[in-house]
């Protein structure tokens, strides 16, 4: 997404001006030709530091295991807070002290077969490059985009949605081996996209920030009226673990706080302008920290000109477009459907009965889906589509004319550069041998090959079908590694593997979700391995040290993603459907959305929706535009240089700011805004010193202890089917606005919607 990357720069600006780290001393051979590094980053090495020790391994498998249990646990919920690298990165530091103070210091002689050496359970205090390892061992099998393995969703569609059956051995095969195939492209590129002092990834530097900023010594003694950063962290999780009960069981209605929705309550059209969850969202605000945080993250580590440019995009698609879409021209007969909603509909405005089109061979039933007639979308549904469409044209010609000159420079440079010194203190460590890198892949690839042939019946897609996304995967790694190592922007292209495969293989919804995984996920799986080598280059990780971490907490990561899934799909009774009462948090709107891209894509397929087959043909022309629109700036810039305005019009932010819409709702969105504007531009500006030392502790703390109550609930209360029943757990009491709006669309007597 382009707003992260652009948060991450801005992150990493402020890290810089929080550690004001002193290069000056520095000779330009021993510096990064890079100044944002040269500031951020040490140029200094201790290699006596242990980083293989019981420690790392045991807080890293914990964080590892928990880390991947609560996202996984919350990804099904209305609100689907996730647990993020920089929650890890504080909640393991104490630990980390914590065993260094306790553990026995003795020393003894390892076995032959292991080396002989000496080795201890506690070889000295707990230092940065352990807690390095740690961030990386729990991060490794957090998907692109969200904290799960993006595969599980495959899992969930074709167990709650379609009910249909995969067996738990091809569900793990699945699993692991998209996760782990990123590392072969990973392997390959390394040499291109790490070491070279121009690509520089911008992102780690934020966690090099925070890791100094974590290791420093704290200044706050007896005499301080400072209290420290671990104290903080305690009461902050613990204010935020107490006060989570009340939206997470108390009263869910502070979820969304939908007030427009209790004045006029009878009002269709001010229910849906005022619904948070269901509608636009004005007034709308929440008191429930995971609403905040759920879709975009948590709002503290976003800096302020971000949080601006999302805005912009949020309010011009949310409060011009929308509304003149929906009320002033009735854009796709928009008002027979609900205003904003993620499902799929008949002409009629009923909902679409998908089970009814697919056929015994898990296939698109012709005779039936002629039937039943097109699939229709909400307004909101299909301008996402559109939008996203626009963000995938515009972040390529925006990258292409304002970066496109300096990527090329740095990367052609960064083929006949002397190595800087981050690179030649790496070479004092053992490199990781290149078959490391290609067994695994071929493995990876073999594992695969035999899961589409020997169990093709369970996941569709054929032996090509994974050649074919493998080879866009190889194809596209380096250069979107280029592009996000040196410009922070990761394009999207999830949506173009769709409508590829889309378009060839129609009809099978199971086959185009896994080319999507296979070819889409695992170069971004790549790009994330990779932008961890650069943070483990830039910390004097051991590179094989980095590896064995990775490879090890991704499989970990996965099977614990993996089972906890399987136990909650198997536990909870009508998980994911529409058939829930309100006051329920299983509503799953990742995997709704994810189903319905199955539906759109796989089943009936791109041309019978987006081409001459279907009602929505015209969102083609977004690619078009998305294209243009980032030369007209360019060329403004060209024509007006001293207007520096306009360089600062990001198209691919503006484009896809609501690019989390849906699942995500305008409750979110508002929240978000609101907590990030007072965070990092107020606290920012005129609290500078109590935002440098706490705002990274209260953003981790806030996650940590929502995510602990949110478990402690389910266990204790869910589990148990202990509920209180009052106006407070009833929703958020905006019953009208998923009403349609259209003359004479009666929904049944079932329904509460009026019939105009």
């Amino acid at each position: 997404m382009g707003e992260v990357g652009t948060a991450d720069r801005g992150l990493a600006a402020a890290g810089k001006e929080e550690e004001g780290i002193a290069a000056g001393a520095d000779s330009d051979e021993e510096s990064s030709p890079i100044e944002e590094v040269r500031l951020t980053v040490p140029s200094t090495d201790d290699p006596s530091q242990p980083v293989w020790t019981f420690r790392m391994w045991s807080i890293g498998l914990l964080s590892c295991a928990l880390m991947s249990f609560l996202n996984q646990f919350f990804i099904y919920r209305t609100e689907p807070l996730i647990v993020t690298q920089i929650t890890v990165q504080v909640a393991s530091l104490p630990l980390g002290h914590f065993m260094a103070r306790v553990l026995p210091r003795t020393r003894r002689r390892a076995p032959a077969m292991l080396g002989g050496g000496e080795w201890s359970l506690n070889p000295g205090p707990f230092n940065m490059k352990e807690h390095v390892l740690i961030s990386i061992f729990a991060n490794a099998g957090f998907a692109f985009g969200g904290g799960n393995a993006y595969a599980v969703g495959i899992i969930d569609i074709i167990r709650a949605f379609y009910h249909r059956h995969i067996s738990f051995f091809t569900a793990w095969l699945l699993v692991i081996t998209t996760q782990v195939l990123g590392y072969g492209w990973a392997g390959l590129m390394r040499k291109y996209v790490v070491e070279p002092a121009h690509m520089w990834w911008p992102s780690t530097l934020v966690q090099v920030s925070l890791f100094r900023a974590l290791h420093e010594k704290d200044e706050a003694g007896k005499g301080s009226r400072q209290i420290s950063r671990s104290k903080f962290f305690v009461v902050a999780l613990a204010c935020s673990f107490a006060w989570y009960a009340v939206p997470g069981y108390l009263f869910p209605a502070l979820t969304s706080i939908s007030w427009v929705c209790w004045v006029f309550s009878k009002s269709v059209t001010a229910q849906q302008l005022g619904s948070g969850m269901k509608g636009l969202g004005l007034g709308a605000f929440t008191l429930d920290w995971s609403t905040v945080s759920s879709f975009l993250f948590s709002p503290l580590i976003s800096p302020f000109f971000a949080t601006v440019n999302i805005f912009f995009g949020y309010v011009f698609f949310v409060y011009l477009i929308m509304p003149v879409a929906y009320w002033g021209f009735n854009l796709y007969n928009a008002k027979t459907f609900p205003i904003f909603s993620s499902h799929l509909f008949m002409s009629n405005g009923t909902k679409y009965d998908i089970p009814s089109i697919v056929n015994s061979q898990f296939e698109l039933d012709k005779d039936a889906y002629n039937q039943h007639g097109k699939v229709n979308l909400s307004i909101f549904f299909v301008l996402t589509y559109g939008f996203s469409f626009a963000t995938i044209a515009a972040t390529i010609t925006h990258v292409g004319l304002f970066y496109g000159k300096e990527i090329y420079r740095r990367f052609k440079a960064s083929q006949k550069e002397k190595p800087d010194i981050h690179t030649r203190l790496m070479e004092k460590y053992d490199d990781i041998p290149a078959w490391w890198f290609y067994s695994l892949m071929a493995l990876s690839v073999t594992v695969s090959l035999l899961l589409c042939t020997v169990l093709k019946r369970e996941v569709q897609l054929p032996w090509w079908g994974l050649i074919f996304a493998c080879g866009m995967a190889f194809i596209f790694t380096l250069p979107i590694s280029i592009i996000t190592a040196t410009t922070n922007q990761t394009p999207g292209l999830n949506v173009i593997t769709e409508y590829a495969m889309g378009l060839i293989m129609p009809g099978y919804p199971i086959a185009n979700v896994c080319f999507k995984v296979y070819g889409y996920m695992s170069m971004s799986q790549a790009v994330a391995f990779l932008s961890d080598f650069k943070l483990g280059h830039y910390m004097k990780i051991p590179p094989k040290s980095m590896f064995l971490v990775q490879f090890v907490g991704t499989i970990v990561a996965g099977t614990v993603n993996l089972g906890t899934a399987w136990w909650l799909l198997g536990s909870i009774k009508d998980i994911c459907s529409d058939s829930l009462p309100p006051d329920s948090p299983w509503t799953c709107p990742g995997d709704r959305v994810f189903f319905d891209a199955s539906v759109i894509w796989g089943l009936v397929g791109p041309r019978r929706i987006f081409g001459s087959d279907g009602n929505y043909g015209a969102l083609n022309w977004f690619f078009l535009i998305g294209a243009a629109g980032p030369v007209i700036v360019y060329a403004l810039h060209r024509m007006f240089p001293n207007q520096r305005w306009i360089p600062l019009i990001n198209l691919p932010v503006l484009l896809g700011a609501t690019a989390s819409m849906p699942p995500a709702t305008a409750v979110n969105y508002n929240s978000w805004l609101l907590i990030g504007t007072i965070f990092n531009f107020f606290v920012f500006r005129y609290r500078k010193k109590w935002w440098t030392r706490y705002n990274y502790i209260l953003s981790a703390a806030l996650d940590a202890g929502v995510a602990f109550m949110g478990v402690v609930l389910y266990f204790s209360l869910t589990m148990e089917n202990k509920s209180i029943d009052w106006w407070g757990t009833a929703g958020e009491h905006c019953p009208l606005a998923s009403c349609p709006t259209a003359k004479g669309v009666d929904l049944g007597s079932d329904s509460i919607c009026p019939v105009f």
